[in-house]
């Protein structure tokens, strides 16, 4: 047996966040010689995201897995739910270049990348390029790390990847040390995410089998998009304590904010479609509120929804309405087990310590994944919106327009399903629902 075999290994953290305010920082550790941070600082301003044909299928694609991820997430929340397919696929884009043969083939294919390792490397440095360099009053930070056992080696050419594709420093470390590692990777958490995301771990998470650890943080900090020369929402006409109807039947309570203004709106199926832009616009929420109240209005727009009728509605979208706007402040934080959602999708091999083939991170060394978790949270409130999404993967020994309406009253005061994009790539950073419960 290799060596492996003894040794289970979590291999990857991705962590993403979208943030209003900065949280605490009096218990953040202080180590010495700290993880470098990474992350493109563009000069300059660009007007959108410029991808090739191949890149446009492949935000398409991932918009796809998106909307599937959505729909197998939710039945396991069961309530509210928020989740990152942007931090996922960042994730799982790092760990399938130490993989091989079919495992790297179910994999690529899932995201829609074909067999091209290299065109999704590129694509997403890219994204790491571009996406900060969007809007001036948009703050998006893209960091990557690993941090390895020194007992083990890491692959010169997995390596090299990691610093030129991700940027992502590479530092070994004595894991003997629990404390030492835990220090390391949660001041690197919160200086990544301007203290959002703190404690990223725990001294428990590290058990004795843990020998490698990578890290991608994603940082967005964004208010709403003022409307003329006031705040879009003005806390001070807040509804306080209203009522939403659960699906199903029964009733809470919400805050709602309130404006009215020309959003972009359209229609699809048997739902409204919203528009509501943060800064300077190149970043976005949908919200997408079901016609049906009380019923089973989520159920049926998740069976019904795809990339195709989502990006479809999107693209017939018009501000030619008036829109009469209440949204509830809302706060969500769940956490899923994420193996049982990418195996109905066709990442299977990966699980399966006999048929796994992650050969390619470590010299003479294979592995297979045993979970992925994702931790996620956001909140909505009157100034913008502050998200963040923590993935986890860890890897085991291995043996080998319809209607002319100029006035729309949106008043989202039953459940609905919200997605975080950015305009000009169509690429989903955070989705999810609100149910009020």
């Amino acid at each position: 047996m290799n060596h492996l075999r003894s040794i289970a290994a979590m291999l990857v953290i991705a962590c993403a966040a979208v943030s209003c305010t900065k949280e605490g920082g009096s218990d953040v550790p202080k180590v010495k010689d700290p993880i470098e941070i990474v992350s493109p600082s563009p000069d300059k301003t660009i007007s959108k995201v410029s991808l090739n044909a191949g890149q446009e299928s492949y935000v398409k694609a991932s918009n796809g897995f998106a909307i599937n991820s959505l729909k197998s997430l939710y039945g396991q929340a069961e309530g509210n739910m928020v989740f990152s397919p942007l931090s996922l696929q960042y994730a799982l884009a790092m760990t399938v270049n130490g993989a091989s043969g079919e495992t790297a083939e179910e994999i690529l294919s899932v995201f829609g990348y074909g067999d091209n390792l290299q065109s999704l490397n590129g694509f997403c440095n890219l994204l790491l390029n571009q996406l900060p360099a969007l809007d001036g009053k948009v703050t998006l930070k893209l960091t990557d790390a690993m941090i390895v056992s020194d007992s083990y080696t890491v692959r010169e050419d997995f390596r090299n990847t990691l610093a030129g594709v991700y940027y992502a420093p590479v530092e070994y470390l004595d894991y003997s040390n629990p404390q030492k590692v835990t220090d390391r990777i949660n001041e690197w958490a919160y200086r990544s995410t301007d203290g959002f995301i703190y404690p990223l771990i725990d001294k428990s998470d590290l058990s004795d089998n843990v020998v490698a650890i990578i890290l991608n943080a994603l940082y967005f900090k964004a208010p709403w998009q003022d409307s003329g020369m006031s705040p879009l929402f003005d806390p001070d006409i807040t509804m306080d304590g209203c009522p939403f109807l659960y699906d199903g039947g029964g009733e809470g309570k919400a805050d709602y904010m309130r404006c009215s203004h020309y959003f972009r709106y359209g229609r699809m199926e048997e739902n409204g479609i919203l528009e509501i832009p943060y800064a300077g616009g190149k970043y976005v929420m949908y919200v997408v509120l079901p016609d049906e109240k009380g019923g089973k209005g989520i159920d049926n727009l998740l069976s019904s929804i795809s990339e195709e009728s989502l990006s479809g509605a999107i693209a017939l979208m018009t501000s030619e309405a008036e829109v009469n706007l209440r949204l509830p402040k809302f706060e969500i934080e769940n956490k899923f087990n994420l193996n049982g959602m990418l195996s109905s999708l066709g990442i299977r091999r990966v699980f399966d310590a006999s048929e796994a083939q992650l050969d390619r991170i470590f010299v003479g060394e294979n592995a297979f994944i045993d979970k992925i978790i994702q931790k996620a949270r956001i909140n909505v409130t009157e100034w913008g919106t502050e998200a963040g999404a923590v993935t986890e993967v860890d890897l085991g020994p291995s043996s080998t327009p319809d209607e002319d309406i100029r006035t729309v009253d949106f008043y989202a005061d039953h459940p609905f399903a919200f997605f975080i994009a950015e305009k000009s790539s169509g690429v989903i950073l955070f989705e999810g629902i609100y149910a009020g419960k």
